[in-house]
């Protein structure tokens, strides 16, 4: 039979081998599947990658509190040094007021004693020893006489001298 279709000139029919129908959705399934692979594993990696960015913003958000605590740290630091530092100025400063307080204190005792000599000398010039006597009784209740300077200046009688010499004759009259 195939010679003569040969021989009679018909164009002779090539069989087409179809594929069994059983394979061709088998195909068309494990590509499916393969799409679904594939898009899910683009779903997980953006899933992955926004996870990872939200992860990376509070690692960041963390980052920048720490270094403001850091800072803030640093300039605790820094103010409690300067406070230490100003209140050793403080007690310095208050030393000094004390020692310029008890300077004045005695200037002003000796300027008392002084005073007081003064008037001594003014009322035996006027010849009240009445005064004198109570001049000399304050001066010495007020522990003004201990105050009164023994050095003499250029063959000057010293005050502590003078009222000596005062004493002396306020007491003999």
């Amino acid at each position: 039979m195939k010679l003569e279709k040969r021989s009679s000139g018909e164009a002779e029919e090539t069989p087409v081998q179809k594929a069994p129908s059983g394979k061709k959705p088998v195909v068309v399934y494990i590509m499916i599947l393969f799409i679904a692979a594939f898009l899910l594993m683009a779903l997980s990696f953006f899933m992955h990658q926004r996870s990872n960015t939200e992860a990376l913003g509070q690692l960041q958000n963390s980052v920048s509190a720490m270094q403001e605590i850091q800072d803030t740290q640093d300039k605790i630091i820094q103010l409690q040094e300067e406070l230490s530092q100003l209140k050793g100025q403080a007690e310095d400063l208050e030393k000094q007021l004390s020692e310029a307080k008890n300077e004045t204190e005695a200037a002003s005792k000796n300027t008392e004693a002084m005073t007081a000599l003064y008037i001594l000398q003014q009322q035996y010039a006027a010849a009240d020893y009445d005064a004198c006597r109570q001049t000399m009784q304050r001066m010495e209740d007020d522990g003004l006489v201990g105050l009164l300077s023994k050095d003499g200046i250029d063959g000057v009688t010293s005050p502590s001298q003078r009222y000596q010499q005062l004493k002396e004759a306020v007491l003999n009259k």
